[in-house]
């Protein structure tokens, strides 16, 4: 028999059988729900020899018949109501599992969000995808839809959304867009390293969203709660229905600070820091400046993360500040990367050496932060080298710079869009949905191999804007994207790493080897880092004017 967990406290199962019951029991349960009305089918048991052999073992069992398909508001809020009262743990039943799984999900709705719902009941092997509307509207079936309706649907006002927004109006000025965010600013979170080291101040970095949203796109202020690409679809919080034509998520990715325990409580205190939050940026500068000695720890968690060399470079402009200071000699840097190479394309390697040296750091690879305790000082990391037992080690420190554990967002997790692994499933060079041919995804939420960085939304979004216009003609894809990714790795004040590279690690630099040698440390990538950069981000890249990204045509053959 199946016990599919839904929470610690309620299960759901198919049909069981009297005998099942001391089965049951010894898996702790306390109580039972039948959801299968009594003749449904002539294998089934009635519900009174169910409760009989429930009694004979202390079992509590509670009779609520739902016929398939018929699920009515007041069904959910009864069975809502006998979870309440009866002793748990409980287990809910029916044919299959799929009617109780769905009362419970209803009867969460005002106490879950519908991520963690639609999560709990696909990890027990339900699809809740029929009734997403209801659980998104508090568990009640929606009277009146709303459906506000537009050419094309833009989820998420991060780089990616704005600059394919701004694309597709350069193309296209006519078209119909929305797009789809809560967030009142937009952040440009390349330069919260900078901030970390000393050089941009925090308010560089931030620009209100009204002021960047294209002209002409309707911005609606809200958050996804679901979709329904069969119905093309979105249902915002609150279940609001907002339909498309064509969809492109780019909702960027998830930071899961609370992965590692403790964590949360000791943020910006207690000398924990990450420049991967923007408040928590100038704690990271006014940590280095004032520190004199003591124990430095940085933190890589394991891939995919957005801007992998960011843990690095927090190192580098640390080490060199330090340096600088004459205190180098006094403070024993630490880089813990649960991964188990510095950087993922050898070519730039040597030079990033070059610095660990200079500033004497030890590389601890296969080292992965589990826990912190703030006011201790105490850090404690799984070591997983291959072929080896993990073993826990515990680290003292006065310093620690945090890059946090990373998913893709809850809502695009549990959903129809996403492959096993949680991210919005692409063709890696046309950027359009392996399933959902009017759905097309860039930046950090989809799955190509490809390294998480502005830049490569940058590259991402004229192509996605090239192939959603060439489908609109009914052609196919147009343009093709080639993996596009860049890391300037700030390796000390004044000088950058500039690492530039697509699929497999070739390299792809944008300037003459005479102007910007990517495999060396030069001044001239620290000048495009910290002068060039910002304005193409803000003037160029969320305008539409698509410097230096043009994109790469699909020639026949």
């Amino acid at each position: 028999m199946e016990l599919n967990t839904l929470t610690a406290g309620v299960s759901a199962s198919p049909q069981i059988m009297p005998a099942d019951l001391q089965v049951i029991k010894d898996a702790g349960f306390r109580s039972v729900i039948c959801n299968r009305p009594d003749g449904e089918g002539s294998d089934q048991p009635t519900f009174q020899e169910i409760a009989k052999a429930a009694e004979a073992l202390g079992i509590e069992a509670v009779y609520q018949p739902i016929v398939a398909g018929k699920v009515s508001d007041e069904d959910a809020e009864s069975f809502g109501k006998s979870l309440n009262d009866l002793p748990g743990p409980v287990l809910a039943y029916c044919r299959t599992g799929t009617r109780s799984a769905t009362l419970w999900s209803l009867s969460q709705a005002n106490k879950r969000s519908v991520a963690d719902i639609l999560a709990a009941t696909k990890t027990a092997g339900y699809d809740m995808g029929g009734v997403v509307r209801r659980i998104a509207n508090g568990g009640k079936t929606p009277t009146d839809t709303g459906d506000a309706s537009y050419e094309v649907v833009i989820i998420g006002a991060g780089a990616g959304g704005i600059a394919v927004a701004a694309s597709l109006k350069a193309r296209k000025p006519d078209l119909e867009i929305a797009i789809i965010d809560p967030a009142d600013v937009h952040y440009y979170q390349p330069g919260w390293t900078m901030v970390g080291g000393g050089i941009f101040e925090p308010q560089e970095t931030a620009r209100t969203m009204g002021s960047l949203i294209p002209r002409g796109v309707h911005w609606i202020q809200a958050a996804v709660a679901a979709f329904e690409p069969d119905n093309n679809a979105i249902i915002l919080d609150g279940c609001r229905v907002v339909k498309y034509g064509r969809l492109v998520v780019t909702p960027g990715i998830k930071l899961d600070w609370n992965k590692i325990d403790g964590l949360v409580d000791t943020l910006g205190q207690n000398g924990v820091t990450s420049n991967y939050r923007y408040d928590l940026a100038p704690y990271t500068w006014k940590l280095v400046s004032g520190m004199m000695s003591g124990r430095a720890i940085f933190t890589q968690p394991p891939m995919p993360i957005k801007c992998a060399g960011a843990p690095q470079k927090a190192m580098y402009l640390s080490g060199d500040a330090w340096f600088r200071r004459g205190v180098l000699k006094d403070v024993d840097i630490q880089f813990n990367n649960a991964g188990g190479v510095l950087f993922g394309v050898k070519d730039y390697v040597p030079a990033l050496m070059d610095y660990v040296e200079k500033y004497d750091a030890s590389l601890n690879f296969f080292h992965n932060l589990v826990a912190v305790d703030g006011p201790a000082k105490k850090a404690w990391f799984d070591v997983a080298k291959p072929d080896t037992p993990v073993e826990q080690v515990e680290m003292e420190f006065d310093m620690m710079h945090v890059c946090p554990p990373q998913t893709a967002p809850d809502f695009v997790r549990v959903s129809p869009l996403a492959d096993a692994a949680g991210w919005v499933d692409v063709d890696q060079f046309s950027l359009r949905h392996k399933t959902y041919d009017n759905i097309w995804s860039l930046g950090d939420v989809m799955n190509a191999p490809n390294a998480k960085t502005a830049a490569a939304a940058r590259m991402q979004a004229p192509v996605v804007a090239d192939n959603m216009v060439a489908d609109m003609r009914g052609g196919a894809p147009v343009a093709q994207y080639n993996g596009y990714g860049s890391c300037p790795l700030t390796v000390e004040r004044g000088k950058i790493v500039l690492a530039e590279f697509g699929y497999g690690g070739a390299l792809l630099p944008s300037f003459p080897k005479f102007l910007v040698d990517g495999t060396k440390a030069t001044r001239a990538a620290w000048f495009l880092k910290e002068k060039m950069l910002p304005p193409i981000y803000w003037k160029g890249m969320l305008k539409g004017r698509e410097w230096l990204a043009k994109p790469e045509k699909i020639t026949a053959k």
